[in-house]
């Protein structure tokens, strides 16, 4: 097998790996790529091709991720991954690690990581690396990692999120939160979230955004119902999606570009967040991003003709 191929084999694992420790799609498919020319410009053979690029990838991930802090620290506004439509590697085995590691719910709990303790925990509890991998990745001992994983699922297990176990039953769920949104049903909207239900958005200061945060039912169904069908006159769609593992959907505008993403968490057949990203430079890898400013503008001009 050539050395392509074999990158191109275990490509899936690397971005997936690095999507997880950096919650960046463009930093991740950045990072494999850096790991990619390394591997091209060895010119040795590592006995295990996998260990080698695991590491290479973790390790150049944990450099992107420590310059990213500061400018995450600066950030307007909330937060929040790039959203993920699909994840591309698959282990049957891993399956429900691998699901749960990818949700946005998840990946704002490994920000409260440092690098380090991400990395471990990333390659421990996901993908289930032997600590002499992960040292070698991280540059540690097998007992410092030990003790970093034992500090990160501290972190972790303090807040980690629950989901519906059934797909079907969130799916099903999601499918009457869009028809309720689409046709601005208060009511509708309200029975299916959670007292305490959070809307987040995110368009770190480069989109306008419904809101930084409301909380509450009656609050996020209200905003909901009074924007989104006025978003429908003007030829904005959307298709549900899963997103990071969550059901969710993408809007586009009247040419098909991306408006914004939304993903829910849903829990005990309630929505228990709604997270909007709408940061057009978070959006890129899905398609030409629309211009939310103009749509705003529209948006506001619809709402003034039908008062």
């Amino acid at each position: 097998m050539s050395k392509v191929e074999e990158f191109e084999e275990l490509r899936p694992l690397l971005f997936s790996i690095a999507y997880r420790i950096l919650g960046s799609v463009g930093e991740a498919e950045d990072a494999v790529q850096e790991t990619w020319l390394r591997f091209d410009a060895s010119a040795t053979r590592p006995v295990s091709v996998k260990a080698f690029l695991s590491a290479t990838v973790t390790r150049i991930s944990i450099d992107v991720l420590r310059s990213a802090r500061a400018r995450r620290e600066e950030y307007a506004g909330p937060w929040l991954p790039e959203p993920l439509l699909n994840d591309p590697y698959e282990d049957p085995e891993r399956a429900a690690e691998l699901a749960d590691s990818v949700s946005m719910a998840a990946l704002l709990l490994l920000e409260r990581l440092s690098p380090l303790e991400r990395s471990v925990f990333v390659l421990r509890e996901v993908f289930a690396f032997g600590f002499d991998e992960i040292a070698s990745a991280v540059g540690r001992s097998e007992a410092a990692c030990r003790q970093l994983l034992v500090r990160a699922r501290r972190h972790m297990q303090a807040g980690r999120p629950r989901f519906e176990a059934d797909r079907r039953e969130r799916q099903e769920l999601a499918t009457r939160f869009f028809e309720a949104l689409s046709q601005g049903d208060v009511g509708g909207l309200q029975s299916l979230l959670s007292a305490d239900v959070q809307l987040v958005g995110d368009g770190g200061g480069k989109a306008p955004q419904l809101a930084r945060a409301v909380v509450g039912a009656e609050n996020v169904a209200r905003l909901l119902a009074s924007v989104y069908p006025l978003m429908a006159r003007i030829d904005v769609t959307f298709e549900q999606h899963e997103i990071n593992g969550q059901p969710g959907a993408v809007f586009r505008d009247r040419d098909g570009k991306v408006l914004h993403a939304l993903a829910l968490d849903v829990l005990d057949g309630q929505i228990q967040t709604i997270r909007s990203v709408i940061n057009p430079d978070k959006l890129g890898h899905l398609g030409p991003v629309a211009d939310a400013w103009a749509i705003d503008r529209e948006v506001k001009r619809t709402r003034k003709r039908t008062q």
